[in-house]
């Protein structure tokens, strides 16, 4: 596992029908829920064969750090997404039609400088990893399963 993070491109995907994501939840905006932070998430394929160069400034740095970490392999945005996270509130981030990530905070850490998260990535109905981090300004790379030809790649974000 890598902790590091980069953008994707937003996707309109919705989980599909009978997901958890989809269930009926309180609006922590309406409750004055106490709001832990925004987050981004982006979902990357890195792969050894070539593939499209990344469109946007922001993904040079991010692809920059992962050309580090995973040499001889190129990287492609599949999506992203950015979430506002509230205590005692699950957020999803949809970065793809397939995968989700489940984001559950438990607030800030002691000195303020982050926010405990529990998460879980999710493959259609199923849970491929369940962690506890906490979040700083760094972002965290969360290696995923293999994908076709390569690997996905899950960036989180504190901004």
């Amino acid at each position: 596992m890598l902790a590091v993070i980069c953008p994707l491109q937003a996707q309109d995907k919705k989980p599909p029908k009978g997901h958890p994501s989809n269930a009926q939840k309180p609006n922590p905006h309406k409750n004055n829920a106490h709001r832990d932070g925004e987050i981004w998430a982006a979902l990357i394929f890195a792969t050894t064969e070539k593939t499209s160069p990344t469109s946007h400034e922001a993904d040079k740095k991010t692809i920059a750090q992962l050309g580090k970490a995973f040499t001889g392999k190129s990287f492609q945005l599949l999506g992203e997404h950015t979430q506002q996270i509230f205590s005692e509130y699950e957020s999803w981030v949809v970065p793809s039609k397939d995968l989700f990530l489940k984001i559950d905070s438990k607030g800030p850490t002691e000195n303020n400088d982050g926010v405990n998260l529990h998460l879980q990535l999710w493959r259609d109905k199923n849970v491929l990893l369940k962690t506890d981090v906490i979040l700083r300004k760094e972002p965290i790379y969360i290696t995923g399963p293999k994908w076709g030809k390569g690997q996905l790649i899950m960036v989180i974000e504190l901004r």
